[in-house]
């Protein structure tokens, strides 16, 4: 089964976020691992990305933000 790779720019068109956004995100398991191709260059999985993409939709609502409940309950 073959699957198609997106490269960084492909992804940041479909996901607006930092690269050290999806970085911290993928370190914690909350979005799809790079795949390194060489040293200097990475892709995701599509089917992946479109999976999370898919997800955060049936999720609804806005996401959490980490430090969010503490700073409002110190407030």
């Amino acid at each position: 089964m073959s699957k198609t790779l997106i490269n960084r720019k492909k992804l940041h068109s479909m996901i607006p976020l930092s690269e050290r956004t999806i970085f911290n995100m993928e370190q914690r398991g909350e979005f799809p691992r790079r795949i390194a191709l060489t040293s200097r260059n990475v892709a995701w999985d599509l089917e992946e990305v479109e999976a999370w993409i898919e997800a955060r939709r049936q999720a609804g609502g806005q996401a959490s933000r980490p430090g969010l409940t503490q700073m409002a309950a110190a407030a």
